[in-house]
């Protein structure tokens, strides 16, 4: 672990994308508005109990209500105090970087500081159609418009050209936000982690399923590629579906009808998801494995095994994934906040 990768404090915090199941035992399907307001809930009881971060996800499809993080932030900044709101992720690909500077920019002046931008290509493609741009640029469009969002980022007014947008001419582009940061989201791949850390950007991996060592070449290649560039490496983070209980086996009980429903109902482009067996489950679960699943003193221990792969800075868990019913889903909340991140928080800084 480098040095000053250990120096910073860790983060623990939530993250959703507000997906629409239907409950596996009752058969109920959550309106819109109720999957909103618990939302919103749960970014203020994350606050309350003393967590971190709070992340709102984006995808557009009828079943998530996460196609507008920004709006959702934006509300959850009305509510809280103290913890840092971030999109987890921005599809920054099929996006105006200056819309998507003005509006994080307005969320960090109505929470006092605390936004933040995770960019990222997009896992799921159907906002590319939808606003109008072509697959076969799925590369170029993120390069490109990270630079532009960078270049907002640094300059007022501003002067730039590029090929996916009308030019800008001595734009003046506002509010402004003091320091806004800027992460990337990185699902594995390579060449997004050394083009990350050649920008001295921070990084944010996503693992949903398999091992917990899965990305360790990807932050070792980060963190060469910063170092090359003339760049302290920047901060990590990881992105992975989890869920705290009383005990292992409740966690586990608890979760997993509802994440296999999601993961069947969710988890594709269009038509049929992924089928996940109690036994994969189980294996997922397993020490060695990327679920963070289990007990206080069992995430305690599987976090602080992911800090020590990856120098980690910051973890957020996708609590309830699958339409979690949200006294279980706040019950989880608190857990980790109250059980969890003190312990961990202590040790890393131990």
């Amino acid at each position: 672990m480098a040095e000053s990768q250990a120096k910073r404090p860790f983060e623990l915090g939530i993250l959703t994308f507000g997906e629409l199941t239907r409950d596996p035992v009752s058969g109920a399907l959550p309106s819109s508005r109720q999957r909103v307001r618990e939302t919103i809930e749960q970014a203020q009881l994350a606050d309350q109990v003393g967590l971190d971060v709070f992340g709102v996800g984006e995808h557009h499809r009828s079943d998530f209500v996460g196609s507008a993080p920004a709006i959702l932030l934006a509300a959850a900044a009305e509510r809280t105090e103290r913890i840092r709101l971030t999109s987890s992720v921005t599809v920054l690909s099929s996006e105006d970087p200056v819309r998507v500077w003005e509006q994080f920019a307005t969320i960090d002046l109505l929470s006092g500081g605390r936004a933040e931008i995770i960019a990222g290509r997009g896992s799921y493609t159907e906002s590319f159609p939808l606003f109008g741009y072509d697959l076969a640029d799925y590369a170029d469009l993120f390069r490109e418009k990270l630079d532009l969002l960078l270049a907002i980022r640094e300059e007022n007014p501003l002067t730039w050209k590029g090929k996916f947008r009308a030019p800008l001419i001595d734009a003046d582009i506002a509010p402004r936000a003091d320091a806004l940061p800027v992460w990337v989201g990185v699902g594995g791949s390579p060449a997004s982690a050394v083009s990350t850390g050649r920008r001295g950007l921070p990084m944010a991996m996503a693992l949903l399923l398999g091992p917990l060592t899965q990305h360790e070449q990807t932050a070792a290649l980060y963190r060469e590629a910063a170092r090359e560039a003339g760049h302290e490496p920047g901060p990590i983070s990881v992105n992975v579906h989890g869920y705290v209980g009383r005990t292992s086996q409740e966690a586990r009980e608890t979760m997993y009808p509802y994440f296999a429903q999601g993961m069947r109902e969710n988890n594709h482009q269009r038509g049929e998801g992924m089928m996940i067996s109690r036994s994969a489950f189980e294996a997922q679960a397993s020490p060695g494995s990327g679920l963070l699943v289990g007990s206080s003193a069992e995430l305690i221990e599987k976090l602080l095994a992911y800090h020590e792969v990856y120098g980690l800075n910051r973890a957020l868990i996708q609590l309830g994934f699958g339409g979690m019913p949200q006294k279980e889903h706040l019950e989880a909340i608190e857990r980790l906040g109250t059980e969890v991140a003190p312990v961990v928080r202590r040790e890393v800084a131990a």
